[in-house]
This record gives structure tokens, sequence and C-alpha cells, in this order.
């Protein structure tokens, strides 16, 4: 890739009305052409290999504040060992810690694990809930893990809202929020169902890759004459 830096010089009285559907539907239609050849998040990788909105739940969880490349190892050696509710309970909880780590708070996550599927087993008669209001009164479980379940878990639309779906719907130009929960709220509204399952992935594997959140690779980006690069001071 490029490594030259340029500065980018658009200021807040410059930028453009924001991006419409028909642009965004360009934008999603280039960035899945050029992301051919890069990894899926971790977390869909698990629901496209195991087909079980269980096992996405728990990689969810697993997911939290730790990066890829540790979410989905720790998450294949603990489903390894138990692939259900009821295996899950058997492990000690030691154990689990001991499968999962290094992810971040493996502690705390190996103790969330033995409740959620206590929980799953007593109150949904040992079955993940497909409604989101429902996913949520699991402990430990906010809007982002309780959307991807149900997108990657069950193929049910639902806005999934991480930190490179946050930056980058705003960068773009798509929307204009503050906070996550925001984001996710105004894309409901705006961004076309037809879209909903398939644009997390999406951004958080161009996120990683190219988008990053300091000095992305615009040189390298199929969208960079749609982009409206709200925010972005450095770029390559």
């Amino acid at each position: 890739m490029n490594s030259f830096i340029s500065v980018i010089a658009r200021s807040e009285t410059t930028k453009q009305s924001l991006l419409n559907n028909d642009q965004i539907a360009l934008v999603i239609k280039l960035l899945k052409i050029a992301m051919r050849d890069l990894p899926d998040p971790s977390v869909t990788l698990v629901g496209k290999k195991y087909k079980s909105p269980f096992l996405v739940l728990i990689s969810c969880l697993l997911s939290l504040r730790t990066r890829d490349e540790t979410t989905l190892p720790a998450s294949e050696r603990l489903f390894a060992r138990a692939d259900s509710m009821q295996a899950m309970l058997k492990i000690p909880i030691s154990e689990i810690q001991k499968l999962i780590y290094p992810v971040g708070f493996y502690k705390t996550k190996a103790l969330r694990i033995h409740e959620i599927c206590d929980d799953l087993i007593h109150r949904f008669n040992s079955k993940v809930p497909e409604d989101l209001d429902q996913l949520l009164t699991l402990k430990g479980v906010g809007r982002k893990t309780a959307n991807l379940v149900l997108t990657e878990g069950f193929g049910k639309p639902g806005i999934c809202v991480d930190t490179h779906v946050h930056r980058i719907s705003n960068r773009l130009g798509y929307i204009k929020t503050k906070t996550p929960e925001e984001t996710e709220f105004s894309l409901r509204k705006k961004l076309p169902k037809e879209y909903w399952i398939e644009y997390n992935a999406l951004l958080v594997t161009w996120g990683q890759n190219v988008c990053k959140p300091i000095s992305p690779i615009c040189s390298k980006c199929p969208v960079n004459n749609i982009c409206q690069r709200v925010k972005v001071g450095i770029s390559r």
C-alpha cells in the first residue's frame, strides 16, 4: 500500500449534504467487491461454521473488548470442549477461564457464560430467543451483542453497531451521530432493510483493514470519491 501521508483539508462549511440511499447502495456494492479476499469478522465466521445461535451468542460475549485474532481461537477451544448449554454448565468456571484466555476480562466472561446458560435453560426452554428485547434480558447482553446474535445466529435483520460501524457510517457522511446507540437508531430509520444483516460485517472488516481510526488508507479505498471523510485529518 502507498505509504505517503497526506493532509485532508476539508472544513465543516464545505461538507456536502448526507449521502443518500442510492449512494450507500453503491458504497456497499464496491466494498463487497474490494473485500473478496479479506477475512470475515470472528463472530461471522463462527456463525458460518457452526450454524448455532447459541455458539454465536457465546462468541459475541468473548469478542467484547477483544481482537478477532484472539476471539476466534478462544471460541474454537471452548466449543471443542462443549457446544451446548448443558455441556457448558458441566465445565468448571476455572476451566472455562483457561480455555478462553487471553480474551479480555476472561474471568468475568467465564462466570457470565455459566449464568447465561443457566438462564437460557430455565427461562427460555434451552433456546436462544429470536427477539431483541428478550435477548437484552440476558445478563451481560447489550444492544450490540443482541443485534449480532439476530443477524449472525438467526439470519434476521438487525443493526449491530460497534466502533467501526459508528465511525465509518459517520465518516462516509451517511449519518451524523455522536454515540453508537444514536447510530443504531439512525441507521434503523435510514438504511434500507436489505442491507441490515451484512452491514456490520462489511464495515468491521473494512475498518480493520483500510478505514482505520487513525490515518485511514484512503488512497486504496474504492469509495474514496463518494466518502465525505468527515473528521478525517491525516490519511494515507
